[in-house]
């Protein structure tokens, strides 16, 4: 294939690779560059494989901190040769996966919708600012979403907590007993409870099988059960015959020609070192929404950033945890409680219930994540459960980790954070990569808001918890009150859209308001950061926003 391609798309996961699927299929000619390795689920992830098969039994390391079957590859907190700095006074963490599918082939799969309270923040409490789509907008391309990726769920028609369309979402999986017994407790409180919406099959699905609750969605999915963009987008890409990859390449610059078009990326090959360029009639960004700043804040031209946005605005989600042991659940008979997901995950969720409460002192909403049961045993339960134990050694000792295997349960939140003027990434002057790329600098602060959210969180648990009899036993946080910025791999917002380029980096379909053949397609055009996770509302965004790229270029206009 010649150059220039009719689109080059940065980056390969749920934007990049949604992208690149709209795009191809519409019969464009597209570039896909992944600074990571190729990657192929199929034959790499450890689907089946015991802890008890991997070094140290799957026990988190540094280089693989969330155990050595996880998926990520070549990436994690921190990736060799590729530096990031955080400002004096602040704490944060950047997740980066350098392989083909990016954070796809690693995310909890979790898939809740945006619902019409999100996209109007500013209009309901006064902070941030509103998106310039509406539910509405969103809402078909969603359901082509979950038409093509496939979404379990059921119809509860709780407040904002959208519902997806009768014959649209898979059948949810089965509460485990752990998940029913816990369910009392929160709606005896009149708090609701709701089948968890999550991308992962229950019924074969678009020639995929379903999910066999035999290993945890983190280490990804050779049967496909799971949503990944290199066993759903990439594949049916490739067959059109439209697609080059070229993996192992990292962007770090957006060209501009002499008409102030985009003409194509500077990139550098991971594996050699040599700098190149590629060309083409677009381009996409969707590298993640902090590395898509990045490679922003370091083009040369101000057209980018005519707000002084770029970077700006940063979120993560809101993220507080307890994990409780309940009495009731000893000694429950041995059965499979690995659950949808693997690893104990629950088959139910919290969805947030305050929207109409005028006695709290924080803003936004959040929703409960959880599960427990007796999945699958390893390195984690041998001293977290001799830790808490009542006897210290010996026959008595093993007797009660016997008995209360299988009666602790976690609760971890998903909030809203409001934007605040302290939490943004900015290029560092001094530090670069290994390439001589300038790198980010990271500035973090939770607001009072969120610190408020948290307490509340924690509250309203440890009242769930004691009302069945229950007791805390942990916090996933430790000492403080929050996971560290960054920590919940939901950052979002640095590039955000908006109807003016006073107020905002690109339009509502993510374009450039300036350089028109310029398309942001990730989690940066965020306008706020809902409770909801964001994955399948960066893949709905980025199939709208594809689309309507596609009718650009048929009128001409790309």
């Amino acid at each position: 294939m010649v150059e220039p391609y009719d689109v080059i798309v940065v980056g390969s996961g749920a934007g990049g690779g949604m992208s690149a699927y709209v795009l191809t299929q519409a019969g464009l000619k597209v570039l896909m560059l992944e600074a990571g390795r190729d990657y192929d689920p199929i034959s790499e992830s450890a689907m089946f494989k015991l802890p008890t098969e991997a070094p140290l039994r799957d026990t988190p390391t540094t280089d693989k901190p969330f155990g050595f079957f996880d998926a990520t590859v070549d990436g994690g907190w921190q990736v060799p040769g590729e530096p990031y700095t955080v400002a004096e006074g602040s704490e944060f963490k950047w997740w980066r996966t350098r392989m083909l599918g990016g954070r796809t082939n690693h995310w909890g799969r979790v898939a809740l919708r945006f619902g019409p309270y999100d996209f109007r923040p500013r209009s309901r409490d006064g902070l941030g600012v509103d998106w310039p789509i509406g539910y509405e907008d969103l809402a078909p391309w969603y359901d082509r979403t979950e038409r093509l990726i496939g979404v379990t769920g059921a119809s509860h028609g709780l407040e904002n907590t959208p519902d997806s369309p009768p014959g649209i979402h898979l059948p949810p999986p089965p509460p485990s007993p752990s998940d029913y017994f816990v369910a009392r407790g929160f709606r005896s409180s009149g708090i609701p409870v709701a089948a968890i919406r999550a991308a992962i099959l229950t019924l074969p699905f678009n020639g995929r099988a379903p999910c066999m609750y035999a290993t945890p969605c983190l280490r990804g999915c050779s049967l496909r059960a799971n949503f990944q963009s290199t066993t759903v987008l990439i594949p049916p890409s490739r067959s059109t015959g439209n697609l080059t990859i070229r993996t192992d390449a990292l962007v770090y610059e957006i060209a501009l020609g002499k008409s102030g078009r985009a003409d194509g990326v500077n990139f550098v090959d991971r594996k050699t070192g040599q700098h190149h360029s590629a060309r083409g009639k677009a381009v996409v960004l969707a590298a993640s929404a902090c590395e898509s700043a990045r490679i922003l804040l370091n083009s040369k031209s101000g057209a980018f950033d005519e707000s002084g946005l770029v970077g700006r605005n940063l979120m993560d989600s809101v993220a507080a945890s307890l994990v409780a042991q309940f009495p009731a659940l000893e000694g429950m008979p041995p059965r499979h409680d690995d659950g949808l997901g693997g690893g104990g995950a629950g088959h139910l969720y919290v969805p947030w219930w305050g929207y109409q409460r005028k006695d709290l002192d924080f803003p936004r909403g959040y929703h409960i994540e959880m599960g427990g049961g007796r999945h699958m045993p390893d390195m984690y339960l041998l001293p977290g459960s001799a830790d808490r134990a009542e006897h210290s050694h010996g026959t008595k000792l093993r007797e009660e980790i016997h008995r209360k295997y299988g009666s602790y349960y976690y609760f971890g939140s998903r909030g809203e954070m409001v934007p605040n003027e302290n939490s943004y990434c900015e290029i560092d002057p001094s530090a670069k990569d290994k390439w001589g790329i300038p790198v980010l600098r990271f500035h973090w602060k939770w607001g009072d808001y969120e610190l408020r959210q948290a307490t509340h969180v924690r509250r309203t648990l440890k009242i769930i918890i004691e009302r069945l009899g229950g007791r805390v036993v942990m916090s996933g946080e430790g000492d403080a009150l929050l996971a560290s910025g960054g920590e919940t791999i939901h950052e979002v917002g640095t590039t955000r859209m908006g109807d003016s380029p006073r107020n905002s980096v690109v339009n509502k379909f993510g374009q450039s308001w300036k350089v028109k053949n310029l398309f942001i397609m990730d989690g940066s055009i965020f306008a706020s950061s809902p409770d909801k996770n964001p994955t399948l509302s960066i893949l709905a965004l980025s199939w709208r926003n594809s689309a309507y790229l596609v009718e650009e270029a048929r009128r001409g206009n790309i």
